[in-house]
């Protein structure tokens, strides 16, 4: 199981090699409230300008924002804008160190977006830029730079937006130094001839990229999911992750089957940026050893932040957390169900929005930090948890007469107020098969005081495509010790 919490901790000691086309986003916001007399052209009163790094220089900042260290090659001209540049990241100095290559023949690629205050919609964009593949003298720079960075990174980020940076010398020399020193190589792509990328760990197309790179038709799911193994089978690739806007995101990985993780229901302000968020999510989980799915899952909840920020926004793993296990929108009350056809409702709900249900069951007599835990890394598998609890009856029965020390609607309710739990509903069995049954969770989690072959439901849950998760117990945590250290000794 992996511990979100635990590992985001972890992020401080990784060091992500990002490379790619640096750009200076440029924002201008204001208010449009008339035409000008002198065209028929909206004039925009100036409230505010904020410039900050764009494309990968924003892979790298999310990097940063995530704890990571990261290193950033790039490339940027002999301008005013190339200071700038480097003055941003400057301000990111304990954790990114620049490999800036230096080419006084192009202009740093900068971005100037004019953007409504109120509404927060862009007016108009110009661009300053020269798209040609870097060569000779700085390519060579880019790739030396490259390869004396990649034995110090626990991953490795192409973020291309085809401006000169990613040749496919460059490409060639990083991803095969990779391939010897095993380190993932995670590609955020550009073009329509993919080959280029041949060896890499995963691909992250959008939907539009995905249909002109695979030349297949990518209108439903069904036909994204087909384009994705097509792609995979070109590039030789372990994954495609496929970025859907306000369609999630689907998965494509060599040997299982394809999976869908919804977009988080959010207001969106600016979509600016939310790729490079999704990939630097992506690159620090893999870097942390996380398999796949968990990674895609983690990418879509940090990119639904970002996009309810404006301009080309950070997020942080405290951030990223917050999405992952959000605050109660229920009231505790709302979340505890007692009525089969109601939990049979919300669980339809549920699948129609292709939402990851987990389950996990217990007395939950004394709450304490054991419980806390399982919790916490059962909601983390998941997008929905789903709390089994003992009845009276049931825990008189497994505990003994004199437990539960709290009736069954009390422990229900100290349950529903927990963040991670989005649903209680009370069971009268001695075990909770029945209701395992009913809820056909993806997820089903247990301590790891179980063996996983003697958890209730287990075969019921991994017929149907699920799986089994334990999660290690706290030492010293049980309601049995409580209660013995409670009573006064005679």
């Amino acid at each position: 199981m992996f511990d979100i919490d635990r590992q985001l901790t972890k992020a401080r000691k990784l060091v992500i090699l990002c490379i790619g086309d640096v750009m200076l986003d440029d924002f201008v916001y204001g208010e449009v409230s008339r035409i000008s007399p002198e065209a028929p052209a909206p004039v925009i009163a100036v409230q505010r300008e904020e410039l900050v790094l764009g494309g990968a220089g924003n892979v790298a900042r999310n990097i940063a924002g995530l704890g990571a260290r990261c290193i950033f090659v790039g490339l940027i001209g002999g301008d005013d804008a190339a200071a700038a540049c480097r003055a941003s990241l400057a301000e990111h100095k304990r954790l990114i160190t620049p490999r800036l290559v230096r080419d006084p023949g192009r202009p740093t690629t900068r971005k100037l977006r004019f953007v409504s205050e109120h509404f927060s919609t862009h007016l108009l964009r110009a661009d300053w830029e020269d798209a040609k593949p870097a060569e000779g003298k700085v390519e060579k720079a880019l790739i030396a730079q490259a390869l004396a960075a990649l034995a110090r990174a626990d991953a490795v980020v192409l973020s291309d937006y085809a401006k000169g940076v990613l040749t496919p010398a460059v490409i060639r020399a990083v991803i095969a130094r990779a391939k010897e020193l095993d380190k993932p190589v995670i590609v955020d792509p550009k073009g329509e001839d993919y080959t280029i990328y041949r060896g890499a760990t995963v691909i992250t197309p959008n939907r539009k990229e995905l249909g002109e790179a695979a030349h297949h038709s990518v209108k439903s799911r069904q036909q994204v999911a087909s384009a994705a193994a097509k792609l995979a089978k070109q590039v030789g690739c372990k994954a495609v992750l496929v970025t859907l806007s306000e369609d999630g995101m689907l998965l494509h990985e060599k040997g299982r089957k394809p999976v869908h993780a919804p977009a988080y229901p959010v207001k969106v302000r600016d979509v600016s940026g939310a790729g490079d968020t999704s990939v630097a999510t992506l690159s620090v989980l893999l870097a942390l050893g996380a398999d796949f799915e968990t990674a895609m899952r983690m990418a879509n909840a940090a990119a639904s932040v970002v996009v309810g920020k404006r301009g080309t926004a950070v997020v942080t793993a405290e951030e990223l957390r917050q999405r992952i296990l959000p605050a109660a929108s229920l009231a505790a009350e709302e979340k505890i169900v007692t009525d089969r056809r109601a939990l049979a409702r919300r669980l339809d709900e549920w699948r129609k929005d292709d939402l990851r249900i987990g389950f996990t069951n217990g007395c939950f007599d004394l709450l304490h930090p054991g419980h806390v835990k399982v919790l916490t890394q059962a909601r983390a598998a998941c997008d929905r948890l789903v709390v089994g609890l003992n009845s009276d009856a049931s825990t008189r029965r497994l505990k003994g007469p004199e437990r539960p020390l709290q009736d069954q609607r009390a422990r229900a309710e100290v349950l529903a107020g927990l963040e991670a739990v989005d649903l209680v509903t009370i069971f009268e069995e001695d075990t909770p098969l029945q209701l395992i049954k009913r809820v056909r969770p993806h997820v089903l989690v247990k301590g790891a005081d179980y063996r996983r072959e003697d958890v209730v439901g287990r075969e019921v849950v991994e017929a149907d495509g699920g799986m089994v998760v334990l999660v290690d117990l706290v030492p010293g945590q049980s309601t049995s010790r409580l209660v013995a250290r409670a009573r006064p000794k005679r």
